[in-house]
């Protein structure tokens, strides 16, 4: 990958990377845009193959996060942080400590929050060295797990996306394949049976397994999933699973997932859409844990707000669906040109 070029391309304004040796740290932020505010967005901890690979990764999620604090509403830029590293392995106190210099270097043009491979206990540890983080427990005066929000959101856009498809939002007898059961999956399941929906999971830890066991979801293997017959199939875990080989597999009607960047690239989408599967784009009914992030943010944190904003994603993904038929385009040309709509307008305020 050449760097500058693919970040001009794509409207990035910064990669900044940062090596400490004595604690085993290498990572990075990327800042994508920071016209709506301060760039905001978890940082995760992954063991990517190559440098090139964690390179492009943080620079995908950080773009995506200016999509989603576009659609959502909210006063924050687009920004991603990734540690180079196993979360189950790697990460100690001190290497989040380290990461926490790194984050307030930076100024205040870069938030941190949760993302993958961290809790809002290890946030904590980045706090004692910048102010610069949100998230954390709601014990310190915190907005405490956002991938409780998150489950909300994902959940209330599954539920927008039935409304459109099936003609009503039910999803009692629904089948829903999930794919990942971390703490976002896990947080939606509890309102998808509730509504008395059938699940299918799968994951690549054997301890997460237990979990969906014990909730009653049929456990089918990682490679699985992608051929289970369903009503949503629900992308929870990395990036980039939907793609030319993955796609012709699917079963489903709707795709509806808490996983950033789902697609490998913005074409899948027409794949999908020839298909007649309606896509969900994850930057839209994903973004309740970037608003529960944002209650936070420069105020005091008031719950009923972010469950307020949150709900609101049923009715924007609806209005995506909406301006999709209507442009004849797919949903995620659709949602984009809506975000960045919000965003140019915002600049030419300034």
């Amino acid at each position: 990958m050449e760097i500058f070029e693919y970040m001009e391309s794509e409207g990035h304004e910064q990669l900044l990377v940062w090596s400490d040796p004595t604690v085993g740290l290498k990572a990075f932020v990327a800042i994508h845009d920071s016209t709506l505010g301060p760039a905001c967005g978890g940082v995760r901890i992954w063991p990517h193959k190559s440098e090139n690979d964690a390179q492009l990764d943080v620079l995908r999620l950080s773009k995506a996060m200016t999509y989603k604090s576009a659609m959502a509403g909210l006063n924050l830029g687009g920004g991603k942080a990734l540690i180079w590293a196993d979360s189950r392995k790697d990460k100690t106190p001190s290497l989040l400590r380290s990461f926490g210099r790194f984050v307030d270097s930076i100024g205040g043009r870069y938030v941190t929050t949760e993302d993958v491979g961290m809790t809002p206990r290890d946030l904590e540890y980045v706090a004692e060295e910048t102010e610069h983080v949100a998230g954390l427990p709601l014990s310190v005066g915190g907005s405490g797990d956002t991938s409780v929000m998150t489950g909300l959101g994902l959940y209330l856009g599954m539920k927008s996306c039935a409304n459109e498809i099936w003609g009503n939002d039910d999803l009692s007898d629904r089948v829903i394949a999930i794919q990942g059961f971390g703490n976002v999956a896990t947080n939606t399941a509890k309102y998808l049976l509730r509504d008395g929906a059938r699940l299918v999971v799968a994951d690549i830890h054997d301890d997460v397994l237990v979990r969906a066991r014990e909730i009653g979801a049929k456990i089918v293997k990682p490679d699985e999933i992608f051929d289970v017959e369903c009503d949503i199939f629900s992308p929870c875990a990395l990036g980039g699973v939907l793609n030319s080989e993955t796609i012709p597999r699917l079963k489903c009607s709707i795709v509806a997932g808490g996983a950033n960047n789902q697609l490998l690239h913005t074409d899948n989408a027409m794949e999908l859409h020839d298909m007649g599967i309606l896509y969900a784009p994850d930057f839209v009914v994903n973004a309740g844990g970037i608003i529960n992030v944002a209650c936070e943010v420069g105020t005091e944190y008031s719950e009923s707000r972010a469950i307020e904003l949150t709900e609101r994603i049923y009715d924007t993904t609806s209005r995506v669906i909406k301006a999709s038929r209507q442009e004849g385009t797919t949903t995620v040309e659709s949602a984009i040109r809506l975000a960045e709509a919000i965003i140019s307008k915002s600049s030419g305020c300034h």
